[in-house]
Formats: C-alpha cells, sequence, structure tokens
C-alpha cells in the first residue's frame, strides 16, 4: 500500500509539474485572447494566429518535404560514409534507421525555417488581397498595387526558396563529399553520375531563382538613387534595366548549359556557366552603369535626367497628398485699416494667447491638489460652450503610481487605479493675476461642459495593470482630509474568475500576489495593457500611430483620439523621409473609452489602398466613419505629426517645374522662432480663424513658409478640420515684390524694440524668468498679425503667469497688459472696443509709459499669486501644500520689502496684495 501511495503521490506530482510548465508556457497566449476577447477583436487575433501557424505548417511541410526528397537522393552516399567512417560513429546508428533520420532532420530544418518566414505572412494576406490603386508607375505603367504588395510577396518567395534551397546545396554537398562521390583533382572538380544529377537539378533550379531575382530587380529600379533624383532615371533605365534584361536571358542560358552538361562528362560546363553568369553581372549590373552615369550622364545631368525629376515630383507629390493642395495667392498689404478689426470680430476673439507648455505647468501647479496626480500632455481642441465655438485647451488629470508615498502593492495595483477628472480652459483668456480662465476645473469637475465618468482607468500614465472591484476600496478622488472611494461599474479588463485564470496572470506579470491575495475575488477584474499607445498597437500593429493621443470630452465621458496612419516605403520614385518611409497617409481614426478601455477604428478614407487591403484582410477590425457619434466626430483633426511631414516635402516640392527643382531656386524651409530665450524650429499650430473668401470661423492647423537661408515669409499653409472641408489643404503665397515679415525678424524687431528689451531684460535680472511663447502669425483679410505672449516665471515659484502680450503688424511693435491693450496700441481705442462690446474705449487705452520698477510689480503678483496657492491648499485639506505656500509667501513679502524700499513709494499700478476681504473663506476641514 506504501509503495501505491508512493507511486500515486509520484504521478500527482509530475502531473501537477507538467500542468505548471504548459501553464507557464500558455500564459502569454491565454492572457491575450482573453484580453482580445475583452476589447471585442478576438476575430483580429484569430485571424493573426490563423494565417502565421497557416504559414508556419504549410511552409513548414512544403520544406520538410523539399528537404526529405534530397536527403532520401543521397541515401546510398550516405550508407558510404557510414561504412567509412563506421569506427567514428555511435552504436546503433545503421543503413536502417537513416530513413527516421532523414525525417526528423527534414522536419527540424523545415519547421525551423518556416518559423523564421511566418512572421512576415502580412506579405502574403496582402499580396492575396491587394486592391489596386488606379495610378500607374511613370516608368513600366504598372499599377502602383504591384509596387506595394505584389513586389513584397515575390521577393519573400525569392529570399526564402533561394535561402533553403543553397542550404540544401550545403548539406547534400558535404554528403557526397563524405562518401567520396565529389571530389577534387587539384583545383576541378570529379563526381559521381548520380551526384552529379543531383547537384546539377539544384544549381539549375538556384539559377533559375537567380533570374527572378535579375527580373524583380528591373522594377526595383524606381526606387534607385544614382541619378539627379530619386528613382529610375537615365542609367538605371537606358543601361541598368536592359543589363537586368540580359541577365535574365544569360541565367536561363547558364541554366540549359548545365542540364546539357549532364549528357557530357566533366564539370567545365557548370564551372565555366557559373563564374560566367558572375562575371556578366558583375560587368553589366555594376561597372557599365557607373562609367555611363559618371561619363554621360553627370556632364550633362539636367539635359539627361529632366523627364525623371518630372516623375520623381509628380509621383512624391502623389506619395505625401500634396497634388489636394489648393494654391491661392495672398495678396499681402502692410497694414490692416482700423475698421478691420471689427469686420474680423471672430480672428480678433479667438487669438490664441496662452503656450501650451507654460500652461501645462500651470495646469501642474493649480490643478494637481496631490503630488500623484499629473498632467502628461496637453492637447488643443474645439468645443461648442454656451453657443459659442471657441478653441480650448485641455488636459487629463492621471495618476502616477511612482509618485506615490507609500507604493505598496495594494496602494499601487488595488487602491489608486484611476486618474480623475480632466482640466479644460480657453486659449483666448487670462485672469487679471497672469493665469488661466478654466471651462473644466477642479475635482470634482465643475465647469461649462457636463462630464458624468470622469475616471480615467485608461490614458497616457497606464503603464501597469490594476485589479478593479476588490474588497479593497479604490481611491476615487480627495475630498478635503479625506478621501472619496468607489467600486468599478464598467465591463473593462479580464474577470479573474476562477484560479487558473489567477494563476495564468500571476505568470504573465511575475506577480504571485495575484494568486495569494486574499482581496481578489470572482468578481474582480484585472486591466494590463492600459496605456492607449500600446492598447491600439497590441490590436492593429500594422498601422503607424501619431505619439500624441488627445483627450475629447463627449456626452459627458472621456475618450482619447489616436490618428493612426499607413505607410510604405515602396512607393516608386517618391522621395524617402527618415522614419517615414516614402508614402504615408492618415485614413484611421482610434477611439478609446478612458473608462471602459473600448477599443474602436474608424476608416476615415475608405479609399486608401493601403487600409483596404487590410480591411480585407481583418473584416471585422474597421468601422465607417459614419458609424462614429457626432459627438466625437466633431473632434476629429488633421495631426500636426502629418501635416508636419506634408509641410517639409511641399518646402521642396512646391517648384514642379524640373530646372526650378533641380537648381533649388526656389526652395523653402520652416521658420525659426524664440521660445524662452533659444531659437528652434517652428511647429504647426492650431487656431480658430476664418480663412479668406470664407464666411465663417473655422478650425485649422497653419504653418508659414520662409526661403532657405533667409527669414521673410513666403506663404503659409493650413489645412481645415471641419465637417466637409476636413483635410483640404490650402497654400497661400504671397507676392514676391514686397516684403512680408517672417516669423524670426518679426522676433529680432521684438528685440530690437528698447522699451520691449528693456522691460524684459529687468524682469529677467530682477530674480524672474521671461518665457517668450509660440509666436503665431494670424492672416487677417489680406494683411498678418503676429502675436506672442510673455510670460514670467519667479525663481522661488513655478508658476508661470502671462504677463504681456506682445503684437506686430505692418511696422509697429507693442508690448502691452493685454491684447486689447496691444491692438489699441496699434489700431486705436475705438476700434478694439468695436472688436471687444465688452470693452470700453478707456479699459482698452495702452500704457504709454513702464508701469514702475519691475521687480516690485512681479513681486507684487507673485505673492497674490502665492496667497492664492495658500487658500485652495488649505480648502483642499493640504496642509503641508499650505505651510510651503505660506513659507514661499513670507520669502516674496521680504524681498517686496526691500524692493520697494529700495525704489521708493511702489507705483500705483502695481497690484496690491489680496486682503481678507477680497479673499475667499477657507473651508474648515471636514471630518
Amino acid at each position: 500500500m506504501r509503495s501505491l501511495a508512493r507511486n500515486t503521490g509520484l504521478v500527482v506530482l509530475v502531473g501537477l509539474v507538467f500542468f505548471g510548465i504548459v501553464l507557464s508556457l500558455s500564459a502569454r497566449f491565454l492572457t491575450d485572447w482573453w484580453w482580445f476577447e475583452n476589447v471585442g477583436h478576438l476575430p483580429v487575433l484569430l485571424t493573426r494566429l490563423g494565417w502565421e501557424w497557416g504559414v508556419r505548417l504549410g511552409l513548414g511541410l512544403a520544406l520538410t518535404l523539399l528537404i526529405y526528397v534530397n536527403l532520401a537522393a543521397t541515401r546510398g552516399q550516405v550508407g558510404r560514409a557510414l561504412f567509412r567512417y563506421q569506427e567514428r560513429l555511435p552504436q546503433g546508428l545503421s543503413f536502417k534507421a537513416l530513413g527516421g533520420l532523414f525525417w526528423v532532420a527534414s522536419l527540424v530544418l523545415g519547421f525551423l525555417y518556416a518559423s523564421g518566414v511566418a512572421p512576415a505572412w502580412e506579405t502574403i494576406a496582402r499580396y492575396l488581397q491587394a486592391v489596386p490603386t488606379g495610378t500607374v508607375d511613370p516608368a513600366f505603367g504598372k499599377d502602383l498595387a504591384f509596387y506595394l504588395f505584389t513586389m513584397p510577396f515575390f521577393r519573400l518567395i525569392y529570399t526564402s526558396l533561394f535561402g533553403m534551397l543553397v542550404l540544401v546545396l550545403l548539406i547534400v554537398g558535404a554528403i557526397y563529399v563524405l562518401s567520396g562521390a565529389l571530389h577534387f583533382h587539384g583545383w576541378r572538380p570529379e563526381m559521381e553520375t548520380g551526384a552529379k544529377v543531383h547537384l546539377t537539378l539544384l544549381l539549375v533550379v538556384l539559377v533559375l531563382l537567380k533570374a527572378g531575382d535579375y527580373w524583380l530587380s528591373i522594377y526595383e529600379l524606381v526606387y534607385s538613387p544614382r541619378g539627379a533624383a530619386f528613382g529610375a532615371g537615365y542609367t538605371d533605365l537606358v543601361v541598368q534595366a536592359n543589363a537586368n534584361r540580359l541577365l535574365v536571358a544569360l541565367s536561363g542560358l547558364v541554366a540549359l548549359g548545365l542540364l546539357i552538361n549532364l549528357f557530357r562528362k566533366g564539370t567545365l560546363w557548370i564551372v565555366a556557366g557559373l563564374v560566367g553568369l558572375i562575371g556578366v553581372s558583375l560587368l553589366a549590373g555594376s561597372v557599365a552603369p557607373g562609367l555611363v552615369q559618371q561619363f554621360l550622364v553627370a556632364p550633362n545631368e539636367l539635359v539627361r535626367e529632366r523627364p525623371y525629376i518630372e516623375n520623381h515630383i509628380q509621383m512624391t507629390r502623389l506619395a505625401y497628398d500634396l497634388d489636394g493642395i489648393e494654391e491661392r495667392r495672398f495678396d499681402y498689404q502692410p497694414a490692416l485699416p482700423e475698421e478691420a478689426l471689427a469686420r474680423n470680430q471672430s480672428i480678433i476673439q479667438n487669438i490664441r494667447l496662452w503656450d501650451w507648455r507654460p500652461l501645462l505647468q500651470t495646469y501642474q501647479q493649480i490643478q494637481a491638489f496631490r503630488l500623484y496626480y499629473t498632467f502628461p500632455d496637453m492637447n488643443v481642441d474645439r468645443y461648442e460652450v454656451d453657443g459659442t465655438y471657441q478653441q480650448v485647451m485641455l488636459a487629463a488629470r492621471e495618476i502616477d503610481p511612482t509618485r506615490l508615498q507609500n507604493p505598496t502593492w495594494i496602494n499601487q495595483h488595488l487602491q489608486y487605479t484611476h486618474g480623475y477628472g480632466v482640466v479644460m480652459s480657453p486659449v483666448n483668456r487670462v485672469t487679471a493675476r497672469g493665469l488661466p480662465e478654466f471651462l473644466l476645473s477642479d475635482i470634482p469637475p465643475r465647469g461649462a461642459l457636463p462630464v458624468d465618468r470622469p475616471e480615467i482607468y485608461y490614458g497616457r500614465q497606464t503603464s501597469d495593470y490594476v485589479v478593479v472591484n476588490t474588497d479593497i476600496e479604490e481611491f476615487d478622488y480627495p475630498r478635503g482630509d479625506q478621501n472619496a472611494w468607489a467600486r468599478y461599474e464598467g465591463h473593462g479588463g479580464v474577470r479573474l474568475s476562477n484560479v487558473l485564470v489567477r494563476a495564468a496572470f500571476a505568470l504573465r506579470t511575475g506577480d504571485l500576489q495575484l494568486l495569494l491575495s486574499g482581496d481578489i475575488h470572482s468578481d474582480s477584474r484585472l486591466m494590463f495593457d492600459r496605456e492607449v499607445g500600446a492598447r491600439v498597437r497590441k490590436i492593429a500593429p500594422f498601422l503607424a500611430y501619431d505619439q500624441e493621443p488627445y483627450l475629447v470630452v463627449a456626452a459627458g465621458r472621456l475618450y482619447w483620439i489616436v490618428d493612426a496612419y499607413t505607410t510604405s516605403d515602396r512607393y516608386p520614385y517618391s522621395q524617402p523621409m527618415q522614419g517615414v518611409g516614402n508614402y504615408i497617409r492618415n485614413p484611421v481614426k482610434v477611439v478609446v473609452d478612458a473608462y471602459q478601455g473600448d477599443v474602436t477604428f474608424y476608416l476615415v478614407d475608405p479609399e486608401e489602398p493601403i487600409a483596404r487591403t487590410y480591411a480585407g484582410i481583418y473584416p471585422t477590425i474597421f468601422k465607417p466613419l459614419d458609424a462614429m457619434p457626432e459627438a466625437l466626430r466633431r473632434h476629429i483633426r488633421v495631426p500636426e505629426t502629418y501635416f508636419r511631414i506634408q509641410a517639409q516635402i511641399l518646402a521642396t516640392y512646391h517648384m514642379q517645374d524640373p530646372v526650378v527643382f533641380y537648381n533649388r531656386e526656389d526652395a523653402w524651409s520652416l521658420p525659426q522662432e524664440i521660445y524662452g530665450d533659444r531659437a528652434q524650429a517652428m511647429e504647426p499650430y492650431y487656431l480658430i480663424t476664418q480663412l479668406p473668401d470664407s464666411d465663417r470661423p473655422e478650425f485649422i492647423l497653419l504653418l508659414p513658409f520662409t526661403p532657405v537661408r533667409r527669414d521673410n515669409m513666403v506663404g503659409w499653409l493650413a489645412v481645415r478640420n471641419d465637417g466637409e472641408h476636413y483635410g483640404k489643404g490650402l497654400l497661400y503665397l504671397f507676392p514676391k515684390d514686397r516684403l512680408t515679415f517672417g516669423p524670426m525678424q518679426v522676433e529680432a524687431r521684438i528685440d530690437q524694440n528698447p522699451l520691449i528689451s528693456q522691460q524684459l531684460t529687468l524682469w529677467s535680472q530682477r530674480g524672474s524668468r521671461v518665457i517668450r511663447g509660440n509666436l503665431l502669425v494670424i492672416p487677417v483679410e489680406n494683411s498678418v498679425l503676429y502675436v506672442e505672449p510673455i510670460f514670467l516665471q519667479a525663481e522661488q515659484s513655478d508658476l508661470p503667469e502671462l504677463t504681456r502680450i506682445i503684437v506686430a503688424h505692418g511696422e509697429q511693435v507693442t508690448m502691452q497688459p493685454t491684447l486689447e491693450t496691444a491692438l489699441a496700441d496699434i489700431f486705436g481705442t475705438q476700434a478694439v472696443a468695436r472688436t471687444f462690446p465688452e470693452v470700453s474705449p478707456d479699459q482698452a487705452a495702452p500704457e504709454t509709459q513702464p508701469l514702475g520698477p519691475p521687480a516690485v510689480a512681479d513681486l507684487a503678483r507673485q505673492a497674490q499669486d502665492l496667497y492664492q496657492q495658500a487658500q485652495d491648499r488649505l480648502r483642499s485639506g493640504d496642509w503641508t501644500g499650505y505651510g510651503e505656500a505660506i513659507d514661499r509667501l513670507g520669502q516674496v513679502l521680504r524681498q517686496l520689502e526691500e524692493e520697494s524700499a529700495a525704489a521708493g513709494p511702489p507705483p500705483q499700478a502695481a497690484p496690491a496684495l489680496p486682503s481678507s476681504e477680497t479673499a475667499p473663506p477657507a473651508e474648515p476641514p471636514t471630518s
């Protein structure tokens, strides 16, 4: 009985070990299966697995058969080799065992090789699901689908077969050498008949495959970098293409010669044919084209290459969708009449004042409330608020687990599970303290838009897994000196329904607590791969994604929208761009629910060929744009990344005349601007404005152009984002017979203005950091306004304040406390009062001299700001933050006293410190 019990225990132990090994190996597969099932994209995973394993099995079996047939043909020679070396071989290795050994070797080699090819299954699927583009290349007249889908498939077939046959040739060649069927007399090889036939047939197949390689190379000349422009040029089409055709024919002749040599003695024809093919390949494929390029084309390059330069320009413009951009003339006039402000009220009132970088810092300082809250990025969008269409900036308040003061396992994974809410402010409004006015702020969110579900379980900072619906209450948000708690009410995450599921996740994460914790039960749900970018890439890795998902408030919920791109490096003649390829489109918008984690792919451009091909491979993945809720559709936009790529290409490829292009006579560049105190490349920027010839304001993305190595402005590119005009590009060109100031010229004029320069220098010398924000070029009718915000940040504070607005127009440059006073300094107070009805002429009156010692005014603003911070911290129950703010306030007050004593009586215009009568009363802490 003891023996039976021992055996039973051993069996159970072995079974448990085996089960553990199987579960460990399958943990990632199982958890991914459950993840895809939860997000509703299980068919995508099944398609991927079906294709990859289908290729692995199908190709593996085919290669196994190929290898076995070749090994079986050498069976007699292997037997001879075994006999020759039997004393050195292990016992049991006999001639009879060769069949089984051949099958094992064939299976191992075949499936190993197939496993290396299987990840390229999408190349096969794209070939089978390819759709025509309707555009042909100018060199060979092939539909572009041939280059995008067919050529990569043929190249995959060639490399896979050629590599395998070379491996087989080496194996059977080694067998024949070991058996003595292949030996050498000096340099001359001699073979027995069987070996000669076998090796010759393998060489014939390899030579014919090489002929296919030469044939493919003809069409790959459309990617040649040799000539004056990328793509097939004079040398490529006149010399290289014909040389490749010659090599195709020669390869056929060599293959025929190898077959004829089977009926002749010796191996001379084999050696001569292969050496001759290699020699002609080097001569015709490299030497001859190089000589023609150097001595015939280069001395007269423009004449020889002109038609191919035209091809290059045309195809590059198509590849980057530049042909869809409409060119218009902008009849620039240096000065606007006063009445133009009122006529363009919608433009002037929507001028963007806030730079996103100082604003993000401001959000972090006055809206984070707790150390563990963070705002990962600032988003720019437009909303209808109280019947007014306005541009806003907004940011999600997320939890950063690395900032938790007590980072226990429970805190990181069960309790602090989600961020909370969103902060939103209009881009054109500033408080008297230089801070943003809020449309949405605080915890819970309060403001102009309803946010019924402010929890953020899926976002930019959510890189680790969390478990919800446990016996541990989830932290929801801080409420005074207490906290609000919540339980998850959605369907996001995988339900931990049994111990098997928990064990699989414990193995995947390497976290045994998932299996041992008593706080987790069968209704608990584990959320992983919560970071928005990783989440969408996991479902559709065949798309490229924008690095900046943006948050949208729609129907009381929070969503992320991610722009997805189709790219390729196989577009004929198109100029490549590093990190992109030479073709790009933005046909897909991905929406991620910040609470549920649902991921939906919407096809914005159903005619885009790569997206259509993938729609054929994955029939369930894309939904039409019409299926997107209207509340979300109002927020789609052309992404900055895509627009910047187009602008960089357009800077050169607006030149469509091949002579002008060749000489780069009219090349443009993206302008420079000053941010902080350093020059940097100007970034595209969104704004609400009214385009020339348009009858209403709209949300556009804009970027100016300057000539290469010059700073004047030659034009500006805009793309529309609203409604039926979505994606429509417009290029406005300035007259070439008059000067239009470019951004760096305006920056230089700002530096050269003595009053502005003196004020900025004094601020910098008195302990404040001056931050010069984005310089915006704002077209108004047939002229341009330049607007640059100035931010001050004290050494003792991380809170930048919008202190001044610089406006430049024509020959005038002014810096004033507000946009209204700056415009009034240029156009007059009456013009501003007509444009801003809420502003009287007296209120719009510009300052005519400095307010007094800048340091005193600056310190007064800091004191007021720190006092307000202290009150905010007191109301929220943040006693540590309250104490820090009071300490910093004391330091600033002492500095203010010293500066005031040095400067005499403080100026009347300097902001007064807030009194207890004007400050809101502090709320007592709740118990």
